[in-house]
C-alpha cells in the first residue's frame, strides 16, 4: 500500500512537513509503522497551490525513485512554500512502476491521492473505465486502480458534489466487483482537492479500511504543549490528514472513523458519516 499526507492552512516550506517531524512522511516511505508494507520506495509525488497564484491549477512532481533519497525532492522541498499541498510515497499493489501511475493525480484544478486497492481490479479494469465520460478517458495516462477511481468521480459530478462523486464512484466499483464474485472489492483512504478544500475519506467494504488522522486544532494543541514553538505561527485554520502521524506530540491526532470522511475548509472543519451510492 502507501502513504501520504494533506496540508492545508498557514503557508509553510514543504520540508517543515515532508522531512522535519520525528515521523517524517520521508521516514514512513522507509520505516512506515502502521502500512501493509515497511517500506514505500515505489515511487512518490507531491503536488501544491502557490502561495500568490495567478493560476488555480496546482503543480505536481512525480518521480519513480524512493522519496528518501531523491536530491530534487529535497530541494523543491526546501524552496517552495504553499498554503496546501499534497505528498504520497508509493507501494505498488501489481502495477508498473512508472511517473505516470505515481501520486497524486490531477485533472485541471483537481488533486487525488489514494492508499488502498480494488480487489481484482484487473477483471473489471475494462468495465470501470468504459464508465469514464470519454471526454475524460483521453486523460488517463497510467495503469493504476487509483487513478481510474479519480476519472470515474470526475464522471460522476465531483466538481458540483464531491462526496457524493466519491459515494457513486465507490458504489460503481462494488456493484462490478460483486459481479465477478469478488465479496469486498474496495479498500481505500482518499484525499481530493479543487486548491480551496480538501476532503479525505476511510472506507472498506469489510469494515476495515487502512489507518487515517487528522490532526487537532492549533490553539488546543497550543494549550496543551505552550512549550513548542512551531505552533506559534500556525493560524487556527491550519490542517494535516495523515496516513500515520507525523510523530508522538500527545493530543496531536485524532482517528478518523471508519467509513467516514472530513471536509477541511476555512471556517468549516466536519466529519460525516460515508456509504456508498448508486452509480
Amino acid at each position: 500500500m502507501c502513504r501520504w499526507l494533506a496540508y492545508s492552512g498557514t503557508p509553510l516550506l514543504l520540508e517543515t512537513i515532508l522531512y522535519k517531524p520525528a515521523h517524517s512522511l520521508i521516514d514512513q516511505s522507509l520505516h512506515s509503522r502502521m502500512g501493509v508494507e515497511t517500506t514505500n520506495g515505489d515511487g512518490f509525488g507531491i503536488g501544491w497551490y502557490p502561495e500568490h497564484a495567478e493560476i488555480d491549477t496546482p503543480a505536481v512532481v512525480r518521480d519513480i525513485g524512493p522519496a528518501w533519497n531523491n536530491r530534487n525532492l529535497r530541494e523543491i522541498a526546501e524552496h517552495v512554500k504553499s498554503p496546501l499541498f499534497f505528498a504520497h510515497v508509493r507501494a505498488t499493489t501489481g502495477t508498473a512502476v512508472q511517473q505516470s501511475n505515481c501520486h497524486p493525480f490531477r485533472y485541471g484544478r483537481w488533486m487525488w491521492m489514494h492508499n488502498g486497492s480494488i480487489a481484482g481490479f484487473q477483471a473489471m479494469r475494462r468495465e470501470l473505465c468504459m464508465a469514464v465520460d470519454p471526454a475524460l478517458f483521453l486523460d488517463i495516462e497510467g495503469t493504476t486502480d487509483s487513478e481510474v477511481m479519480f476519472f470515474l468521480a470526475l464522471t460522476f459530478g465531483l466538481d458540483d458534489d464531491p462526496p457524493g462523486a466519491v459515494a457513486r464512484m465507490v458504489g460503481l466499483v462494488e456493484r462490478t466487483g460483486h459481479t465477478h464474485g469478488i465479496a469486498t472489492p474496495m479498500q481505500m483512504t482518499v484525499a481530493v482537492t479543487d486548491g480551496s478544500a480538501v476532503w479525505a475519506f476511510r472506507y472498506a467494504s469489510d469494515g476495515a479500511a487502512r489507518s487515517l488522522y487528522y490532526s487537532s486544532q492549533v490553539d488546543s494543541l497550543r494549550a496543551l504543549h505552550p512549550d513548542v514553538s512551531f505552533l506559534r505561527g500556525l493560524s487556527e485554520e491550519t490542517r494535516l490528514v495523515v496516513s500515520e502521524p507525523l510523530g508522538d506530540l500527545p493530543g496531536a491526532w485524532n482517528e478518523v472513523p471508519q467509513h467516514s470522511y472530513g471536509v477541511v475548509r476555512p471556517g468549516a472543519d466536519a466529519l460525516h458519516p460515508f456509504a456508498p451510492l448508486p452509480a
